[in-house]
């Protein structure tokens, strides 16, 4: 797959198998994940992360395939409201730690291309979530905002 803003091709990764169960070796059951869920939710953790102590602590191979749906999915029928969605609400903590670098050292050029990259993304990805209605259509990205939204 090429990379967004280079010219390149970019790093292969490895695939992960095709699998339409789960495999019989996991041992936890449906209601025992989601509640591990939740629980490490109230911990702080993000849906990713979740899903990543999931995987090595627990031997969850995927939520999905164990549970018939994705870790957000039962986060809010749990209850759990989202301000942003997470990939956006990552880019957008980025942007903010680049600002403040860039507010210390002005002249670091480098620095200064990766954050108007970030930018794009962010309004990339929030054209993308505006057009699916999971922002609203008067969102938009600032830098004030972003300092407020994210932590």
């Amino acid at each position: 797959m090429a990379r967004l803003h280079a010219h390149r091709k970019g790093k292969s990764g490895s695939t992960r198998p095709y699998l339409k169960a789960n495999p019989e070796w996991v041992s936890m059951e449906k209601a025992e994940i989601e509640e591990t869920i939740v629980r490490l939710h109230q911990e702080g953790l993000s849906t990713a992360a979740i899903g990543i102590r999931l995987r090595d602590a627990f031997g969850v191979p995927n939520v999905r395939l164990a549970t018939g749906r994705t870790v957000n999915q039962i986060l809010t029928s749990k209850g759990v409201k989202f301000a942003l969605p997470e990939d956006l609400a990552s880019l957008i903590q980025r942007a903010t730690s680049l600002q403040t670098h860039l507010k210390g050292h002005s002249k670091d050029l480098s620095n200064r291309r990766g954050l108007q990259l970030i930018e794009s993304r962010i309004r990339r990805l929030s054209r993308y979530y505006k057009e699916r209605g999971v922002l609203p259509a008067q969102w938009d990205y600032s830098v004030k905002l972003a300092e407020t939204q994210v932590k």
